[in-house]
């Protein structure tokens, strides 16, 4: 094994999914999302109004900067690094892999807009991480076994945006948020396995998801329409 390699294999699951994310869109936050990560102690000093299982904490200091903190429940962060996502993706770990894929996912995004002082609503960020799980789940598992890739898609699809629910604690903003986020991203999941899983387009779905990381709310909102066909 070469350096570089025993190196790669050391980084947490975490750090692994962050450099596969920006990977995955070309970009580079040049962040180590570990340096971002805090405790149960350190999120209740924060004060925060929830205390979901992933929450991106932002604020932003007098000389328009801001600071950043990530929680991931740990249990959930133990249970990736013994069942490695990478080496099998599948009832033991796939809810804990969308777990982390959507605060790594809220990590970058938010870097970047910030380094490139481009404001962000929550909706796009939910959005973009409805997104992400799709593509990272996808991606990571391949073809999904003896069901192909397309009847694997159609499996990725249901378990992300039909068979959810919604926490019991949200206010009724948030809980719209969340809805808006999730059918959206969904219709958007249905257009790309039309055109590129179905069509064993898999080589020019990548193109296609880093032009879409690229846009606004109002752009992504629209490219979803015109590929949904609505």
């Amino acid at each position: 094994m070469t350096g570089a390699a025993a190196a790669s294999d050391r980084r947490s699951v975490l750090s692994r999914l962050q450099r596969g994310i920006e990977s995955m869109y070309r970009v580079d936050t040049r962040l180590d999302v570990e340096a971002f990560l805090i405790n149960d102690g350190e999120r209740d000093s924060a004060g925060v109004a929830r205390a979901p299982r992933e929450q991106l904490l932002v604020r932003q200091t007098g000389d328009d900067e801001i600071k950043l903190g990530l929680f991931v429940d740990q249990e959930a962060v133990s249970n990736l690094e013994k069942n490695d996502p990478a080496r099998s993706l599948d009832q033991s770990n796939f809810a804990d892999f969308c777990l982390a894929v959507e605060g790594v996912s809220h990590f970058v995004y938010v870097a970047l807009c910030a380094a490139g002082e481009r404001s962000v609503s929550a909706l796009e960020l939910e959005l973009q991480a409805e997104v992400d799980k799709f593509a990272c789940c996808l991606l990571v598992s391949g073809d999904g076994g003896t069901g192909g890739a397309d009847g694997h898609a159609r499996g990725l699809r249901r378990r992300l945006y039909h068979e959810v629910t919604f926490a019991g604690d949200l206010t009724a903003d948030e809980r719209a948020r969340y809805r808006v986020a999730n059918v959206e991203a969904g219709r958007y999941a249905a257009a790309l396995s039309r055109e590129f899983v179905a069509g064993d387009r898999l080589s020019d779905l990548l193109p296609e998801l880093r032009q879409f990381y690229r846009l606004d709310l109002d752009g992504k909102l629209g490219h979803i329409a015109r590929r949904a066909g609505a």
